[in-house]
């Protein structure tokens, strides 16, 4: 099993030092093993994060593999058994920084592309790479840069599968098809600062504050729907006072997020925060920021295909979600209708010791190819 070619791949990505944003040659090996292929390669340097879109054949429809070769930090490195970046097996996984998250999963993309273009060498279609360095840092110059370069030429992407680690349990458990969006608010709420024994000359704004808050905590936002959970709100910060005991705070400083889905809008969550705070005759400030829009492939063409994959290689049958944070394929949804994540297990990711089992990697290009089967209809 260890010569297999997703095993191999997996350990000449993971021997690069590619902490984000350094991509340490990932990408540049990458291209050397899909130009022969007939990919044509194009590198997008941008603010210091390298980006890979290969493409071959020209034709519909356009199914991309996408990911990134960024990892996140080792941590202490004395607390790892081996060498985080010097790939090791054992007990029928494979140990390193990135392993699960995700250049195993670009391994396996890479030794299906090879395996499909073999068997299928005039295949109908095309098949795209989506790769980035700035998947785990800011993600601002990565991805969805490149999502910018390809509408601006007015390409589409008919189907795409993101690399990211799904699994729970066992491998093939959990496909994602969407996630859920993420919008910040900081608020501050005004008080008059005084002493503390004269409260009628102050007016404490964490007093005043503290029954929106509970309005807030109690508010039923949306009931979700078939593919989401409802929308939740919490307070991450919280801040008041001078750190004297005998000073009335003069404001409140609250930091909160959203994690919402399909089922609201932006626009609607912030009217209904501010209908509350100005119901509850509040002096204020607040400032959003959208971290993340939400984004939902519903059962159909991609959904199918690839599940029927995972049910030909594994005997699964994958369970549709759309827990966790963000991923790229929040930017890809823009000019992709169907974008779903599918990867190995996700157990010890950015842990200590993150590992993949072999088998994952293997079977994981089979689902990948025989995907590609599927939706290119050879």
């Amino acid at each position: 099993m260890s010569d297999h070619p997703a095993i191999a791949y997996a350990k000449e990505l993971l021997r690069r030092r590619s902490v984000t944003p350094e991509d340490a040659g990932c990408q540049a090996w990458l291209a050397g093993k899909l130009a022969p292929l007939g990919f044509q390669i194009e590198t997008i340097v941008m603010g210091g994060v390298t980006n890979l879109w290969a493409r071959r054949g020209s034709a519909a429809p356009l199914v991309c593999f996408a990911g990134h070769t960024d990892v996140v930090p080792t941590g202490p490195i004395e607390r790892w058994t081996n060498d985080p970046f010097e790939p090791t097996e054992r007990d029928g996984r494979l140990y390193a920084r990135g392993a699960a998250d995700m250049k195993g999963s670009v391994a396996a993309f890479l030794a299906a592309a090879e395996e499909f273009v073999a068997r299928h060498p005039d295949h109908p279609g095309s098949i795209a790479w989506l790769i980035t360095s700035d998947e785990e840092g800011p993600a601002v110059d990565g991805t969805i840069r490149v999502v910018e370069r390809l509408a601006e030429k007015g390409e589409r992407i008919d189907y795409c599968i993101v690399g990211e680690p799904t699994c729970g349990k066992a491998f093939g458990d959990t496909m994602k098809n969407g996630r859920r969006g993420s919008l910040h608010g900081r608020l501050t709420v005004k008080g008059v600062q005084g002493h503390i024994a004269y409260p009628q000359k102050g007016r404490n704004p964490i007093h005043m504050a503290a029954p929106a808050i509970a309005d807030l905590a109690a508010t039923t936002w949306d009931e979700g729907n078939e593919y989401f959970p409802p929308t939740t709100w919490q307070i991450s910060n919280i801040h008041g006072g001078t750190g004297a005991t005998n000073v009335i705070p003069g404001h409140l400083d609250i930091v909160f997020n959203f994690r919402f889905s399909t089922a609201s809008t932006v626009e609607g969550l912030q009217q209904r925060v501010h209908a509350i705070l100005d119901r509850h005759g509040l002096e204020y400030v607040l400032d959003w920021e959208i971290g993340a829009k939400p984004f939902l492939t519903p059962r159909g063409r991609l959904v199918d295909a690839l599940s029927a994959a995972i049910k030909e290689t594994t005997g699964v049958e994958a369970e549709l979600s759309t827990t966790g944070g963000t991923s790229d394929g929040r930017f890809i949804a823009d000019i992709c209708s169907e974008v779903v994540e599918f990867g190995p297990i996700n157990r010890s990711i950015h842990q200590i010791d993150e590992n993949v089992g072999l088998s994952e990697l293997t079977q994981l290009a089979d689902v990948y190819r025989r995907t590609l089967e599927n939706l290119l209809h050879v």
